[in-house]
């Protein structure tokens, strides 16, 4: 098993245990297909289309600023990525940007949306081999309706005992989801590229959790060192989850 442990206080939490483990739990974005990526992407053509009014570091502080803001208004996803590029045009350019160019913001958002699933490496034979052990259950945040169009395309649905489509993660919102499922969360593992979405409210909560670190982490996903006060293994590839469980067998 080639799995570190993150850990700044040994004391706090207990010690990874795949005994206990009965579900296990799997984020979508970036841990089962690739999607940071893709805002990055359309980021620095953002950040190159404001280059007249805005130095690029600005542009991408603005633009989390808003995005932050805008959340609780417009939720997770590319819609509300998209919204909040145009509304950060508009601010940092004092209206002047043209018309044109809020309509190429619009197109980028469309590009996003139509862009195919993309499954990261080992995803199909670790979903596959995980099945004939566990109750799976794939638990993700964003637009509703985009969600369920990639859940559809990735071909892996039928694999998951349960799917849910959450507004946000956090400890209130897992607590919820895990006792509608009848999940108790001492019985459940949580796999994600979020240490702040999936796994710290999963460890708070009394439940296991692996973090998969992507590439690429949102401005908004990153935590400090002063926030990682739990024990959870890192990997380097969903690759490795299987051989994390295999002590229970």
């Amino acid at each position: 098993m080639s799995a570190d442990t993150a850990s700044l206080n040994p004391d706090q939490g207990r010690s990874f245990d795949p005994m206990l483990i009965r579900t296990v739990g799997f984020d979508a974005d970036d841990t089962l297909w690739h999607s940071e990526t893709f805002f990055a992407v359309t980021e620095d053509r953002f950040r190159a289309l404001l280059a007249p009014w805005c130095s690029e570091e600005e542009v991408s502080e603005r633009l989390l600023t808003r995005e932050r803001d805008n959340l609780r208004v417009f939720g997770y996803g590319i819609k509300g990525f998209t919204l909040s590029m145009i509304e950060t045009a508009i601010a940092a350019s004092n209206g002047a940007i043209p018309v044109g160019a809020i309509q190429e913001i619009v197109e980028w958002g469309k590009e996003m949306l139509a862009h195919p699933v993309e499954l990261l490496d080992g995803v199909e034979f670790v979903v596959g081999e995980l099945e004939q052990k566990y109750r799976l259950v794939l638990l993700t945040k964003g637009d509703l309706f985009h969600q369920e169009s990639k859940i559809a395309e990735s071909g892996l649905a039928d694999r998951f005992d349960a799917v849910e489509v959450m507004a946000e993660k956090d400890e209130v919102s897992y607590r919820r989801v895990l006792s509608r499922l009848e999940i108790d969360p001492a019985t459940f593992f949580m796999v994600g590229n979020s240490v702040r979405s999936d796994v710290l409210p999963i460890l708070n909560i009394g439940g296991q959790a692996a973090h998969i670190p992507y590439a690429i982490t949102w401005g908004h996903e990153q935590t400090t060192s002063e926030d990682q006060t739990l024990e959870f293994p890192v990997l380097s590839s969903i690759r490795e989850v299987p051989a994390l469980l295999s002590a229970r067998d």
